[in-house]
């Protein structure tokens, strides 16, 4: 299976992540990819391979412009400001307040364009985005013009991206951005199947009103878990879109046993569905040991969801999500991939 990556993915390196009231070193971090690589090479997966550069006009078909703007200069307006620490909001439009004003203070505009205060805006931020971007559509392009199967090893991570909204590490919502550009390749309906412990609140955003995407996310229950204020069962999809947007959430402690029968029936949605192309956000933190998040699934687990994917007998795109800071996600997320390839 061909993979892309680039270096570039490097370039954000944060130093700050607000945890329990704490400030600290980022769970989401370059060695998450370098532990991926390293894997990927040691059971010989297949090619790695450096991303096309696509611009940004992929990313503007599901991202507001204003929003990517302030992606792009955030930084550059935060030091301009005199701050010496990386760029954290602290401020938002909540529910007692105008949210049709967008500030003009890089503070104001923070918390205006911000879902959470954990992830910090640093050097290199937009640069590794559009290389993580770059990667995923470079992945989907290859999957759509060869049909087989193939691995973006994202970072920064995407599917808490809303159309104009950061947080929970992610900036462009990579699945989102590609399975836009597969639709505009004449794909007829794409599935986006997300498996990342967290909700991605990002992708249901952007396209739950649309019948185009089938949304369907297995992930620990928002009455518990980040991102807390998206991801119920009772969402979904709206108008046009309605039918297509499946959450599946599970109780912190949830197994293999219970998670897969979650997994089976988004499956069948989606083959019912008749999607053309399966992109599968993938997050390995429900791992049983990921410090970040509550499931139980153990390593060999993902090798068996990789052989479930298989079964749908779709084209697929995998692009990396979450799992952090364990020495298992390079093991599990090429467990994914390599069950993958051999239930073909």
């Amino acid at each position: 299976m061909l993979t892309f990556h680039s270096d570039d993915t490097g370039r954000r390196r944060a130093r700050t992540e607000l945890d329990e009231g704490r400030l600290v070193t980022p769970y989401e971090c370059p060695e998450r990819v370098e532990l991926v690589l390293r894997r990927v090479h040691e059971v010989s997966l297949g090619e790695v391979r450096a991303p096309e550069t696509f611009g940004l006009e992929p990313v503007l078909a599901v991202h507001d412009s204003g929003y990517v703007d302030f992606i792009a200069r955030c930084w550059d307006d935060w030091c301009a400001a005199g701050h010496g620490g990386e760029a954290i909001p602290t401020i938002w439009p909540t529910r007692a307040m105008r949210d049709d004003i967008i500030p003009e203070h890089i503070d104001g505009r923070l918390g205006y364009y911000a879902l959470a205060a954990e992830t910090s805006i640093c050097e290199g931020t937009f640069e590794a985005a559009m290389a993580s971007k770059d990667i995923a559509l470079s992945a989907v392009r290859h999957t759509l013009s060869s049909g087989e199967p193939c691995f973006g090893l994202c970072r920064p991570p995407g599917h808490h991206a809303a159309t104009d909204q950061f947080g929970g590490y992610c900036f462009f919502n990579n699945a989102a951005i590609a399975a836009q550009h597969a639709l505009d390749r004449g794909v007829g309906r794409v599935a986006v199947l997300d498996v990342d412990f967290h909700h991605g609140n990002g992708t249901q955003q952007i396209f739950y009103e649309r019948d185009d995407v089938l949304f369907a996310s297995l992930h620990g229950d928002p009455r518990t878990c980040f991102p807390y204020f998206l991801g119920h069962a009772d969402e979904t999809g709206r108008e046009r879109g309605e039918g297509f947007n499946l959450n599946y959430p599970m109780a912190p402690g949830t197994d293999f046993a219970a998670w897969s029968l979650a997994l089976g029936d988004a499956l069948e949605r989606i083959r019912d569905a008749g999607c053309e192309l399966l992109v599968v956000s993938l997050g390995v933190d429900a791992f049983e040991h990921d410090p970040i998040s509550a499931f139980k699934l153990t390593s060999d687990d993902f090798t068996a969801l990789g052989r479930r994917l298989a079964d749908l007998g779709l084209p697929t795109t995998f692009l990396l999500e979450g799992g952090y800071a364990v020495e298992e996600i390079g093991i599990n997320a090429v467990n994914v991939l390599t069950g993958f390839e051999a239930a073909r």
